[in-house]
């Protein structure tokens, strides 16, 4: 058996793992879309580090994009098996895959536009895939539930246990008869946090001979509970009630912009929320949170008792969610206070680099960053302090303040990643850590030797290991 790391290595984004077996059986594990724009990445998203017609199977653990943003290319290039995935991810990428190939689309029609302007007609782009790629990719899904081993070859079954990252995230856990003998082979997807809201806490996965893990924020910890919320109150009250201006959040379409609408739900059910106008201006986040309330399999405790008081927890008097371009180019001429969630979360695409353009040099503003940023993103530039900032071609100066929040982050911090493998140190002949920039990985896993892990590794993107 043969594991290569065709993504995500040594990367936070574009997560791809392929294990091939002894007798010829392969499966990829995730086909993400890389998201930055590091030099040495500039062609990912165009190439494979292996042939799409040869992968039997694939296995989504959740539909963030940086997971599953390049399937309908996948199965534009040639595959044509399964993907399987907990229930709750195949609703979501049946919107987000389309509002992937749409932005891409829609890019593509922009620098071609552009190109043809200065009188060049011979280096036309064309999208990565269309929307009708998408589309045809959603036939090819294959949707189950928690806690329930399926089998997707007479020697391989699969386990899928929830993660707590989004809304259907899931570990991934393999029982491999090869050999004679019984392999279990884990991938954990990305881990989210426990005692979050809506969201289950991740469960343990049993114990692995192999697994590979997420490392995101494997160096560091995340703020809690009460005081997050008092934080929250303070930038908002700082921003809207003291300096007159609009908090700006942006957020990641799918998990980030419910936990903080329900948040806010909440500020506003115990009267503690200023009186401020709301605006989520995002159709995804809008048509996700719909999405959301379809799928209570996945909701905690706490949520489901808030469900006796308030039966909307994503929606309250002061909230407008905005789904025409008309009134969110509106947002961007007002001078109102106000909160504005806009996606995408790293500031690539999306509404929120128009909000970006028009507001960062007012120092009434305040952007509020609220998780991972690749460091090449506009997000990723504003976490680390830059002065001014390119947007559509022009230079804008850095006047509106920039605030942190990585206690909103959907992935677990040092500790609760430490927490949730702890159950692998004496089972685990090799951990894999992927998902994460090269000096946090080196960190975690200098972490994991001292607690005892014993072979911890951190792969190259298409480097590959044989598993005996």
């Amino acid at each position: 058996m043969k594991v290569k790391f065709c993504g995500a290595a040594k990367e936070v984004t574009g997560s791809s793992h392929l294990l091939r077996l002894d007798n010829g059986f392969s499966i990829l594990l995730d086909c993400g879309l890389y998201q930055g724009n590091s030099e040495s990445m500039t062609h990912f998203n165009e190439n494979w580090l292996f042939d799409p017609k040869e992968i039997d199977c694939m296995i989504l653990s959740h539909a963030h994009i940086d997971h599953s943003g390049r399937i309908p290319k996948l199965v534009r290039d040639g595959f044509r098996g399964s993907i399987y995935c907990t229930h709750a991810t195949r609703s979501l990428c049946s919107i987000m895959l389309l509002d992937s190939a749409h932005i891409q689309e829609m890019d593509t029609g922009y620098f071609n536009k552009r190109l043809r302007k200065k009188g060049f007609h011979k280096d036309q782009k064309t999208p990565l895939y269309t929307s009708k790629d998408a589309m045809l990719a959603m036939n090819q899904f294959v949707g189950h539930t928690y806690n329930r081993w399926f089998s997707i070859h007479p020697d391989v079954d699969v386990l899928f246990q929830d993660a707590g990252h989004i809304l259907g995230s899931a570990s991934v856990s393999l029982r491999i008869q090869e050999g004679g003998r019984s392999i279990h082979f884990g991938f954990s997807g990305d881990v989210g946090r426990p005692f979050r809201p809506i969201l289950r806490d991740p469960q343990p996965m049993p114990e692995m001979d192999y697994l590979i893990c997420e490392s995101t924020y494997g160096n560091r910890l995340h703020e809690e509970g009460p005081a997050e919320i008092e934080h929250f109150l303070d930038i908002i009250r700082h921003t809207c009630l003291e300096k007159k201006g609009k908090l700006i959040i942006p957020a990641f379409s799918i998990g980030r912009t419910q936990e903080i609408v329900y948040l806010l739900d909440q500020l506003e059910t115990n009267d503690r929320l200023p009186h401020i106008p709301v605006y989520v201006d995002s159709p995804l986040a809008v048509n996700a949170t719909q999405i959301f309330g379809s799928h209570p399999e996945c909701f905690d405790n706490d949520l489901n008792e808030y469900l006796l008081i308030d039966d909307n927890p994503f929606g309250f008097n002061s909230l407008t969610y905005i789904r025409d371009k008309e009134s969110s180019q509106q947002l961007n001429h007002s001078n109102e206070p106000c909160i504005i969630i806009s996606s995408s979360g790293m500031m690539n695409a999306g509404r929120v680099k128009h909000h970006l353009y028009h507001n960062i040099d007012d120092p009434r503003n305040t952007f509020l960053m609220v998780g991972y940023c690749s460091p090449h993103t506009p997000g990723g530039k504003l976490r680390a302090g830059v002065e001014e900032i390119r947007i559509f071609g022009d230079w804008k100066p850095v006047k509106a303040e920039i605030a942190i929040m990585d206690s909103f982050s959907a992935h677990a911090d040092k500790l609760e990643l430490i927490d949730f493998i702890k159950n692998q140190k004496a089972s685990a002949k090799k951990l894999f850590l992927v998902h994460g920039e090269p000096e946090v990985q080196s960190a975690f896993q200098q972490t994991l030797h001292d607690i005892g892990f014993q072979e911890v590794i951190i792969p190259e993107l298409g480097e590959a290991f044989e598993l005996r």
